[in-house]
């Protein structure tokens, strides 16, 4: 048995990680060659490498370390749970203890109408569920030909066939034969990088009509959904206009299209609310939940369907389902994740703490030549680069240049900040303090820095034309 030890050089970690990792989404021979960055160990919002560096996680892993790192209740959860019953199936007329306590917890802090809960193993299962949930739905309605859905460019839901097919991103689509049949893709409400010289209220009037037209190209009886994140968080964190959502709601309810938030990323207060769809005002029929349901601790994901669509897959045999469906240590961590959230007044914190000196920090990185602006929401946000403020101008070079040396001098200065082209993106534990956001504050403004020097430097602040 091979057995690694955090003690061993960093240099036997990596050849080790190369020799038999194969990472996701990722060149795994350029990886290798330049070699991983160790993880070792975390507390709160730090992360620690096997260098002993100490790195404030502004992206809270992958959107998901809500509670932040190192919460010993959680662990606690998982340990008491392993003790008592480390795994059953919730198949064969049976259920467990934690997993009907977590989906009448969910049930509780869900909007209004929306009371059942179908577990998975992450986002992209659940996204997979809702796909054959809402095409069963209207089949057992009498109506099959309702089966195509509709989703967004630029849309993150997954990485599996299907989910992957209702995402919108085109290199994802470019491998594995996606997307599937029956799913269609409309323009994103990105007003910064596509509104032209629109408003940002025009533009998101314009993008939401997008879907009236799509559904009416292909039959509104043919529609059975349309799938979005309330914002969009791996396409950049992008942030509809106002008039955006208000009129996707028109649509939907004029052509009984049903809506599936994707609260993957919004959902567990990230954007101020427990969900999304309530800071967007949105009325869902399904919201699409994982990452912050249990800070990432233990994977875990679930589709959370409203009572006029459980009602018709209640009442037939629904032939799907997961080894994992409500594992029952990943439902008991879920469980003392949503009492810390609640006991420890974590929205408060987000919305009178948190979020205000994050939108202070952001709104004075605002200034910095290189940034374009400022999209924020709630603890989720994005500093799109630009080589012309007043224009919103792309780089002359190839897209991404900018965001990726952005990235690594974020890493130089032991900081984790995502890019998603020539944006730069953040969202970190909700339990930040003001204090760690201005450490965030001090990395990120050095990290802009470096990189505005060595784009300047190598002449690479041309607009494109």
């Amino acid at each position: 048995m091979t057995i690694v030890s955090n003690h061993l050089p960093t240099a036997e970690l990596q050849a080790l990680d190369a020799a038999h990792h194969m990472h996701p989404f990722t060149t795994n021979d350029e990886l290798g060659e330049r070699g991983a960055r160790v993880i070792t160990s975390a507390k709160g919002v730090y992360l620690r490498d096997s260098e002993g560096n100490q790195i404030l996680d502004a992206m809270a892993g992958l959107w998901c370390v809500n509670m932040g790192y190192g919460r010993d209740e959680l662990v606690q959860a998982a340990t008491r749970q392993m003790a008592e019953l480390p795994y059953y199936n919730t198949f064969f007329n049976t259920t467990h203890t934690p997993v009907i306590a977590l989906a009448a917890e969910l049930a509780k802090l869900a909007p209004e109408g929306l009371n059942h809960v179908f577990f998975a193993g992450s986002g992209s299962e659940a996204n997979d569920t809702n796909l054959r949930m809402v095409r069963t739905y209207w089949a057992e309605k009498g109506q099959p030909e309702k089966s195509h859905v509709i989703s967004r460019k630029n849309a993150y839901h997954g990485s599996s066939i299907g989910s992957g097919s209702l995402g919108g991103m085109s290199y994802m689509h470019a491998q594995g034969g996606m997307p599937i049949p029956g799913i269609h893709h409309i323009g994103q409400p990105d007003w910064w990088a596509e509104g032209g010289d629109h408003t940002p209220e025009e533009f998101g009037l314009a993008r939401a009509q997008e879907l009236e037209a799509k559904i009416l190209e292909l039959g509104p009886e043919k529609v059975a959904a349309f799938i979005a994140e309330p914002v969009q968080g791996a396409g950049g964190v992008i942030v509809p206009p106002s008039t955006y959502w208000p009129e996707i709601q028109r649509i939907c309810d004029a052509y009984g299209v049903l809506i599936i938030a994707d609260e993957v990323i919004c959902g567990f207060g990230r954007t101020g609310n427990w969900f999304g769809s309530t800071t967007m005002g949105i009325k869902p029929h399904i919201m699409t939940i994982a990452k912050g349901l249990s800070s990432g601790y233990v994977p875990i994901g679930g589709s959370i369907v409203c009572d006029e669509i459980a009602e018709v897959i209640n009442a037939v045999e629904f032939n799907h389902g997961y080894t994992y469906s409500g594992h029952p240590v990943c439902a008991a961590v879920a469980l003392e994740n949503l009492r810390l959230l609640q006991d420890e007044n974590i929205i408060d914190h987000v919305n009178n703490v948190a979020a205000p000196a994050l939108h202070n920090a952001l709104e004075d990185l605002r200034d910095h030549p290189l940034v374009g602006g400022v999209n924020v929401k709630g603890m989720m946000a994005s500093l799109p680069l630009t080589p012309h403020k007043e224009s919103r101008a792309k780089f002359a070079m190839d897209a991404g240049t900018a965001g990726f040396i952005c990235r690594e001098r974020c890493f130089a200065n032991n900081l984790v900040m995502r890019h998603v082209g020539d944006r730069m993106i953040i969202s970190p534990p909700l339990v930040i303090t003001p204090e760690e956001i201005g450490i965030f504050h001090t990395r990120a403004k050095l990290a802009l820095d470096e990189t505005y020097k060595t784009l300047k430097d190598g002449d690479m602040l041309k607009p494109a034309s």
